[in-house]
C-alpha cells in the first residue's frame, strides 16, 4: 500500500484548535473501512474532522511547544509537511481589542473583565522572551490601546468613556473623556487621535483634548477595532447583528465606504509592516487571520478559534488575541 502523500497545508499559520486543511494522496484509510486516518502535529494526535483521499481537516491540538512543527498521517509520509503554531506567551488575560506593540518590540495586553469591574491589572507588559508584568493599574474596563506617534500608550476605557495617556512607569492621565462606549483607538501620522464609540460615532480628538464627531458607522454589538493605512485611511471592523458585515474605509473629511469583501464577525484588523491589512474573523468555521490583497480578495493566513485581534511590530512579528491568550508568531 502507498504512504500518504501530503502536497500541500492550508493555512500555514494556526493556533491550538483552529482547524486546518492537509492535501495530498492516500490520505485516508481504504473506503471499506470506517477508520479515520491517524494524523499527529508535532508527535501529538488531532482530531479529524473530515477524511478523503485527497484531503483531511484536522484540529490543532494543545501542548505545542510553537514554531515550525511536522505534521505527518499514519505511520509515514513520503514528505515532511510543516505549520507554523503560535507560541502562547501569555494566559489569564481579558482582551476586547487588538494587543499593542511599542517600538521595541514590548508587547502589551489588557485584562478588561466584565462590566464596571476594576480588575487588579489593566495592562500587562510581555517582553520578547515571554516575561510578562503588570504595567498599568487602575483603569475600569481597559478595552482598546494603541501608540502615539511620540510612543506613548493610549488606553481607553468603555465603562468611563475615556482615553488615558499612560507614563512609562505605568501611572496615567484622561487626555479625553465622555465618548460614549469608547472602543478602537488609531493615530494618524500628524498625531491626531481617533477613538470609536460602538454606538455608531467615531470621534476625532484635537490636542488639546476636544472630541468631535468625525464618522457615523453602524452601531456595534461588540466594539469598534480602527487602523490607519499607510494611504492617510482609517480602516474600521464593526461587528453587528448581521451575518454580513464590511470593513469601512474613511478619508480625512470622514467619508465613508466599504471595503469587500464581507465578513460573518470581523474584529481586531492591523496593517503588518508591508501596508497588507489584516482582519480577524471571528465567525465559528471560518474563523481566524485574513489578508486583503490590493484586489479587495481575501485570503485566510492563519486558523484559531475565538480570536479578538492582532499586532505587529516593525520587524514583522505578529501577535495573536484570543480573549484570554496571547500567541506570537515571529518572522524568521
Amino acid at each position: 500500500m502507498s504512504l500518504p502523500r501530503i502536497s500541500s497545508v492550508y493555512p500555514l499559520l494556526a493556533i491550538e484548535g483552529g482547524c486546518i486543511t492537509v492535501e495530498g494522496e492516500q490520505l485516508a484509510p481504504d473506503a471499506t473501512t470506517a477508520s479515520l486516518p491517524f494524523v499527529t502535529i508535532g508527535n501529538i494526535p488531532t482530531r479529524v474532522v473530515f477524511a478523503a483521499s485527497n484531503i483531511l481537516k484536522v484540529i490543532v491540538p494543545s501542548g505545542l511547544e510553537g514554531g515550525r512543527t511536522a505534521i505527518r498521517v499514519g505511520s509515514g509520509t513520503r514528505e515532511t509537511a510543516y505549520v507554523d503554531i503560535g507560541r502562547s506567551v501569555a494566559t489569564g488575560l481579558h482582551q476586547v481589542d487588538s494587543p499593542a506593540f511599542d517600538d521595541r518590540g514590548i508587547l502589551y495586553g489588557t485584562y478588561s473583565g466584565a462590566r464596571g469591574e476594576r480588575a487588579p491589572v489593566s495592562v500587562f507588559r510581555i517582553q520578547s522572551d515571554g516575561f510578562r508584568r503588570p504595567f498599568v493599574t487602575g483603569i475600569t474596563n481597559a478595552t482598546s490601546m494603541a501608540f502615539c506617534p511620540a510612543g506613548q500608550l493610549h488606553v481607553s476605557s468603555r465603562f468611563e468613556g475615556c482615553v488615558y495617556r499612560v507614563s512609562s512607569d505605568g501611572t496615567f492621565e484622561t487626555v479625553v473623556s465622555e465618548l460614549g462606549v469608547a472602543c478602537g483607538i488609531a493615530f494618524s501620522d500628524d498625531g491626531t487621535m481617533y477613538v470609536g464609540d460602538r454606538s455608531g460615532t467615531v470621534f476625532r480628538v484635537s490636542a488639546s483634548g476636544h472630541a468631535a464627531a468625525f464618522a457615523t458607522l453602524p452601531a456595534s454589538i461588540a466594539a469598534f477595532h480602527l487602523a490607519f493605512g499607510e494611504d492617510g485611511y482609517l480602516f474600521a471592523s464593526v461587528p453587528t447583528l448581521s451575518s454580513c458585515d464590511g470593513i469601512f474605509r474613511i478619508d480625512r473629511t470622514g467619508f465613508v465606504d466599504s471595503l469587500g469583501p464581507t465578513f460573518g464577525r470581523p474584529q481586531g484588523l492591523a496593517f503588518d509592516c508591508h501596508g497588507v491589512l489584516h482582519v480577524v474573523e471571528a465567525l465559528a468555521g471560518n474563523s481566524g487571520i485574513y489578508k486583503l490583497g490590493p484586489d479587495g480578495r481575501r485570503t485566510r493566513i492563519l486558523a484559531g478559534p475565538n480570536l479578538i485581534g492582532l499586532a505587529f511590530n516593525q520587524q514583522g512579528d505578529m501577535a495573536v488575541a484570543s480573549s484570554e491568550t496571547l500567541f506570537r508568531f515571529n518572522a524568521t
